[in-house]
């Protein structure tokens, strides 16, 4: 037999009651959490597996903690891993509030990032702060109490301690921009800990003056066909105390031309007494079924020997610097006699940014231990500029590595980022996406997983100070 039609199981205005009754309890003997709803970055389609996440948004939201008498679930547990925190949340939201409040912002979202957008979700963040805790959704009841006058009221959220993994596919990207959470996120995940200097340095040398010394070399004809770079010979520096001259060539293409450009001289040799040899002699290679193929013929060049005055000797990199990501010059003293400037050219390493070593296309002359001096241009950028944001995304310009930045000291120019995509390399220029802040890398002093919940390691350290665990039996003699 139907129901008694006159005799309502709750009108509208009942259930409209009884919703803001339950609002107005949560308002007044409820606690402020923020809800943090998971976007999803990356999904697996064949096992539906969320692979990727990001929490990028917070919501404001009151909510009565039906654990009151403390925190449920296992609490701290002893195990032969170490110590784990396992407590558990219980905490009661409003649906409507939900609903009129949150929804409306999920709802405008892609649905590639938020598939749920009516009612809270498992994976979501619950930041409380009593104690300041992130913990994770973990299920979602909504039939409680059950279906009071036809309709339900609240969500009942089983939470537990969120334990962050930085599973966020190469780089973690959880950022409330709200400073309570993040102060909480900073020393959580893998962390790797970064020494930043200023970007650049500025390289020095170290030269010595010569007798006897080649202080140019011309050339004469710059050949054809040196698709490869040819080798320079010169003729060996007489006696058991003279010092042999090298030179290198540098090759130019003019309309598919290739010849010779220039020899510079990489060490212009000492106790030279007749004018040596010019050789060039052009790159070899043996190709099967058609033999020795020589790469390049016809260049010519003569030297020009100084045997009684003094030039500059080979240049020895003291100091490789730093930060040079174009050519700097290289100045040098002016010589005793006040003619015959020398004339070099300053090599870099593309990669890593730094001076490797310098060539002469003229060793000048007159110069003395006094005059032998030079003296290479500063990089772009000498010091470091700009302040790293947290959570911006920093990338290593050598290495290509990524990472979100954790803290800044400015003081100490230290940087903790959060799992790289990559690994950063000494040298490193690290650029912050969203302050533009440039620095570069000096050592990388840690990398590891920080838990502020997992006390495992915390009791290692007490325990290693404690008993010798070298020793083959810590705890006595036989």
């Amino acid at each position: 037999m139907a129901l008694n039609p006159f005799f309502l199981q709750g009108s509208q205005s009942e259930q409209r009651l009884i919703q803001e009754l339950i609002n107005e309890q949560l308002k007044i003997y409820g606690v402020e959490v923020t809800y943090i709803p998971r976007k999803i970055v990356k999904k697996d389609n064949i096992l539906n597996e969320i692979q990727s996440s990001k929490f990028n948004d917070n919501f404001l939201l009151e909510a009565y903690v039906n654990t009151y008498e403390g925190h449920g679930g296992a609490g701290d547990i002893l195990t032969k891993f170490g110590m784990n925190l396992k407590d558990e949340l219980s905490i009661t939201i409003s649906k409507e509030r939900f609903e009129d409040f949150i929804t409306p912002f999920l709802q405008v979202m892609p649905d590639s990032e938020v598939e749920v957008y009516t009612r809270p979700r498992e994976g979501d963040l619950i930041y409380f702060p009593l104690g300041r805790r992130i913990f994770e959704v973990k299920f979602v009841e909504h039939e409680k109490p059950f279906y009071q006058l036809g309709k339900n009221y609240v969500y009942e959220l089983k939470c537990e301690l969120f334990e962050y993994e930085d599973e966020m596919g190469g780089w973690d990207q959880l950022s409330t921009t709200t400073d309570a959470i993040d102060e909480v996120l900073e020393s959580q995940g893998y962390i790797t800990t970064l020494k930043l200097v200023s970007i650049g340095s500025i390289a020095t040398v170290g030269l010595s003056t010569v007798t006897g010394y080649i202080r140019k070399i011309t050339l004469n004809d710059d050949g054809y066909g040196y698709t490869k770079v040819p080798t320079v010979q010169i003729t060996p520096a007489p006696g058991i105390f003279g010092v042999d001259a090298t030179a290198v060539a540098i090759t130019t293409s003019i309309n598919n031309v290739y010849s010779v450009k220039e020899i510079l001289i990489t060490n212009p040799g000492s106790g030279y007494i007749d004018v040596p040899t010019i050789t060039i002699v052009g790159a070899t290679e043996v190709i099967k079924g058609v033999g020795i193929v020589t790469y390049g013929v016809g260049a010519a060049a003569t030297a020009t020997l100084v045997t009684t005055d003094s030039g500059i000797g080979e240049i020895t990199v003291t100091s490789d610097g730093s930060g040079y990501t174009s050519i700097p010059s290289i100045t040098f003293g002016t010589p005793t006699s006040g003619i015959g400037t020398a004339i070099g050219q300053v090599i870099i390493n593309s990669t890593t940014n730094v001076v490797t070593g310098v060539r002469l296309s003229d060793a000048g002359i007159g110069y003395t231990s006094g005059t032998g001096i030079a003296t290479i241009s500063a990089p772009p950028i000498i010091t470091g500029i700009g302040t790293f944001q947290f959570n911006e995304v920093v990338t290593g310009s050598i290495s290509g590595a990524k990472a979100r930045v954790k803290t800044w000291n400015v003081n100490t120019n230290t940087l903790k980022v959060g799992t790289t995509d990559g690994t950063f390399v000494p040298s490193d220029i690290i650029v912050g996406s969203a302050s533009s802040a440039r620095y570069s890398v000096d050592y990388i002093e840690t990398a590891e997983f920080s838990d502020k919940y997992d006390k495992g390691s915390e009791i290692e350290t007490e325990a290693d100070s404690i008993i010798d665990f070298s020793e083959s039996n810590p705890f006595g003699n036989y």
